[in-house]
């Protein structure tokens, strides 16, 4: 799947409109180039209280990927199994769109995404970083929303507050998965080939 995405998601120009888009003309996915400093700069103009604003707008930018990928489809009728292996390709997509290294694991009752090398890593020393991570969650809600996969997520580490990644945790809301798609838990042995393979 990663090859086929690397294909499709391969940037390429438009000479007419001098617009960026990826993959085939007809997918219809232009990119927005945003500067982490443009969207902290958009977080301060929002005020201190933009979280619900930033949620938001991550969580356009989730469904509008989603829906601009996949087109009209209806996910109603897919199972999990089809989901999860949606879910991990957005994330492969992610990392190749540079929003850094994602990681996706599904357990018996929540979801957790890793990002190493956030856009937030750039800007340790900016007070307004912060909304970059909350901007990260709202994607990844969009994401799930879109697949019609019930949770509540929340960020439960962060390289701001000195941990190694940023780590959000989806609790599955409703039901538990099927053991055969409860993935192992990842060693640090194979972060470390992951990310040396990047």
């Amino acid at each position: 799947m990663f090859k086929r995405l690397k294909k499709d998601l391969e940037i390429n120009i438009e000479e007419k409109d001098g617009q960026l888009f990826l993959g085939d003309k007809k997918k219809d996915i232009r990119l927005v180039m945003l500067r982490p400093n443009e969207l902290m700069e958009f977080c301060e103009f929002a005020g201190t209280n933009a979280d619900d604003i930033l949620i938001w707008v991550g969580k356009t930018l989730g469904k509008s990927l989603m829906e601009r990928y996949f087109y009209s489809k209806d996910w109603n009728t897919e199972n999990m199994a089809t989901k999860k292996e949606v879910v991990l390709g957005i994330l492969e997509a992610l990392i190749l769109m540079g929003y850094g290294a994602v990681t996706g694991q599904f357990r018996k009752d929540h979801i957790l995404i890793n990002v190493y090398e956030s856009l937030a890593t750039e800007e340790k020393d900016n007070i307004m970083a912060k909304n970059l991570c909350i901007l990260y969650l709202g994607i990844f809600n969009g994401v799930f929303e879109v697949l019609g996969i019930d949770v509540d997520g929340k960020e439960i580490e962060c390289v701001l507050s000195g941990d190694d990644k940023c780590s959000y945790k989806f609790d599955l809301l409703g039901e538990e998965l099927d053991d055969k798609l409860v993935d192992e838990e990842i060693s640090e042995e194979a972060v470390s080939e992951f990310l040396a393979s990047l």
